[in-house]
């Protein structure tokens, strides 16, 4: 499905989430497998910048099996994200930088699973066990959804809020708080989300290219509320 392709987009984040540790490095296979090594041993492979020694928001190193396996999320993040009225890259962007697809992934803060919710977030939204990834995908689109359309579809705005609350933002006067942490949380996430979307347009192109002109504007037609402001 998407995912298995959008692996290759995800190199796009490298100015993002790239570290001094030795790279990890990735190719796709003819069934769109995506395999990753420390130790290319051929030209096929090319360079994916999360590295073993990068962290995600839950405090776990990235783990290139997980990201491997990613695509077994991709029916819940899709229904999901529609459900929630939210874009799915979106999604997978924040589950990236959240917790690189560990659905059992727990942060020092207590916070759970693939989008790190909160005791309160969860329950906020209807979750009873965070530990369920569909569960956890659907109280994490709610709420990703609820702050799109409280910052009046500033997405920049709503990622801030869904990292550092939406007090922090509505104290800085409806601005992304200077906090270190939001700033570059809101950056990888929205490097993410670009390189998934231009994978996902790229692989319009090389099925059917002469259909392009017509899914982009099929697309542009349905993008109402989910559509990204980003000013």
């Amino acid at each position: 499905m998407l995912l298995k392709y959008a692996m290759a987009a995800m190199a796009v984040c490298a100015a993002a989430l790239c570290s001094a540790s030795p790279p990890i490095y990735r190719y796709l296979d003819a069934d769109g497998v995506a395999h990753f090594t420390d130790k290319p041993d051929s030209r096929r492979y090319v360079l994916f910048d999360l590295t073993p020694k990068e962290l995600t928001r839950s405090g776990d190193h990235y783990d290139p099996r997980l990201l491997a396996r990613a695509a077994q999320y991709d029916a819940i993040i899709e229904a999901e994200a529609k459900s929630a009225g939210v874009e799915a890259n979106l999604l997978r962007a924040v589950i990236v930088v959240e917790s690189g697809f560990n659905s059992r992934a727990v942060s020092k803060r207590g916070a759970v699973g693939l989008m790190q919710l909160m005791p309160a977030t969860a329950a906020r939204f209807g979750v009873s066990n965070r530990s369920d990834p569909r569960q956890n995908v659907r109280g994490g689109a709610l709420y990703l959804g609820f702050l799109i359309n409280r910052f009046r579809h500033n997405v920049r705005l709503a990622l801030a809020a869904f990292n550092a609350g939406e007090d922090a933002v509505e104290r800085n006067s409806g601005q992304i708080p200077p906090f270190v942490e939001t700033l570059e949380y809101v950056q990888k996430v929205l490097k993410i989300y670009q390189a998934l979307t231009e994978q996902q347009q790229r692989q319009t192109t090389v099925r059917n290219p002469a259909n392009l002109n017509h899914d982009l504007e099929f697309a542009d037609s349905r993008r109402d509320s989910t559509r990204l402001n980003l000013p």
